[in-house]
């Protein structure tokens, strides 16, 4: 079969899945990227999605199989549906954007988990000198948020289409997760890995200021709020305004970010989703132990100044400008598991890079409270741990025995693995000693 016959074949099909009853904008759904709302009798919104493809993806909600994957409330929704309208965007970035305006606006049944609208997740600008982009939930987002955050956008249903988006607009939008360098410091500050990838504009050494900052994070309230034709408008006065005054290095980068925000190469930001393989489960991911390993460790003596670390390999080797340290706020007393758990909690809230590896330097128990964490924010990242004894010279390898692929390759690459549980646990020391070393 030709391929142009194999197009009509498909575009007929699909359209054959939606009753006549149904009522669909136009006539027809485009094979473009969009938001779609159903709508029941009444003409109340009940339900808002986004899609790479309009036309498939709003075709399989009538087709049987899928609906007996979906589940008995998916059923329902469908057996309301009487119209359906649609939002073609340029980009799928786009229909995730204005995916959350709409369901934060009309709030549809179907789309809401509980009650409270508190599992979806949201993306807050924090107040501070140097503001960062972080990523919670609704039940830590308090009735305060207005008041605590520089903005608040969401909710998302997809964390990973979310976080796959940050990824994306970060390099053409640069923001920093960086601590600005402490003046008192007789020591030349260190970049940081995002800095080198011009992801980063240099907090991290006090190469911008606070005003210029300030510009970046306004861009980026901009391009969520839905205003991204307003934010091209912007750089081309910008870059035109440069060139006049032969700021030509300025002009340059004014173009680079026009010309990546007309052309986001973005299907990955749903092309996961639009097969239901976000709900993937913990251990279900492929791994690529030469891609991003965190290590964790936990250090205290007699349940004091509790510290953890979380050091970084890439392509088998340090990343230490990766590197993070945290003090200990909500547990007290000596217990590595709660530890654990804050410890990745805070980590997952901020929009770093997301690692095809966990590994924890502990037993059973830490390793299932970084899986819990793991399994709230959704995320398909396999955990492992390294248990030790009082000396330190044990080195049993603990993982899911259900998933023999993952057990295998962490096993034949276990001195990589002890190398990142030792490196994790000597930042973790240093750090408690620099801590003691000051009380």
């Amino acid at each position: 079969m030709s391929p142009r016959l194999t197009h009509i074949v498909k575009t007929l099909y699909s359209s054959a899945m939606i009753p006549d009853y149904v009522k669909i904008k136009n006539r027809t759904l485009p094979d473009e990227p969009g938001v779609y709302l159903m709508k029941n009798a009444a003409g109340k919104v009940i339900y808002v999605g986004k899609a790479t493809s309009l036309k498939r993806r709003v075709a399989s909600y009538f087709q049987k199989r899928i609906l007996d994957e979906r589940g008995e409330r998916i059923e329902q929704m469908v057996s309301e549906i009487r119209s359906i309208d649609y939002i073609v965007k340029p980009t799928v970035i786009e229909a995730l954007i204005l995916e959350a305006n709409l369901i934060k606006y009309y709030f549809p049944p179907y789309n809401v988990k509980d009650k409270d609208n508190k599992s979806f997740l949201y993306l807050v600008i924090t107040k501070e000198d140097f503001p960062q982009p972080l990523l919670i939930r609704g039940t830590e987002l308090g009735d305060d948020a207005a008041k605590k955050y520089k903005a608040v956008f969401g909710p998302y249903t997809s964390p990973h289409s979310l976080r796959a988006a940050l990824d994306l607009i970060r390099k053409a939008i640069p923001w920093s997760t960086c601590e600005s360098p402490d003046t008192k410091s007789k020591r030349e500050p260190k970049a940081c890995f995002y800095y080198h990838l011009k992801q980063c504009p240099g907090v991290c050494i006090g190469a911008i200021s606070k005003q210029d900052y300030a510009k970046i994070i306004r861009d980026l309230i901009k391009l969520f709020s839905g205003k991204k034709d307003d934010l091209l408008k912007q750089y081309k006065r910008e870059m035109k305004a440069a060139s006049q005054v032969r700021d030509f290095e300025q002009a340059a980068d004014l173009r680079d970010k026009i010309f990546f925000l007309e052309h986001i190469q973005d299907v990955a930001v749903l092309k996961r989703e639009d097969t239901d393989i976000d709900k993937i489960r913990e251990g279900e991911a492929p791994i690529n132990l030469f891609g991003r390993i965190e290590g964790y460790d936990i250090s205290n003596i007699s349940g004091t100044s509790s510290v953890s670390s979380m050091v970084v390999f890439e392509n088998g080797a340090p990343a230490k400008a990766e590197y993070r340290k945290f003090r200990i706020k909500t547990v007290v007393g000596s217990n590595d598991v709660a530890s654990i758990k804050e410890t990745l909690m805070r980590r997952f809230r901020n929009s770093w890079r997301k690692p095809d590896l966990i590994l924890i330097d502990g037993g059973i128990p830490q390793v299932n409270a970084a899986i819990q964490v793991v399994r709230h924010f959704e995320l398909g990242i396999p955990v492992v741990g390294l248990a030790k004894g009082p000396d330190r010279k044990k080195d049993e390898l603990i993982c899911d025995r259900n998933n023999l692929e993952i057990c295998k390759l962490c096993a034949s690459h276990k001195d990589l693995l002890v190398h990142v549980r030792d490196e994790a646990h000597r930042f973790a020391i240093s750090y408690h000693r620099k801590l003691r070393g000051r009380l």
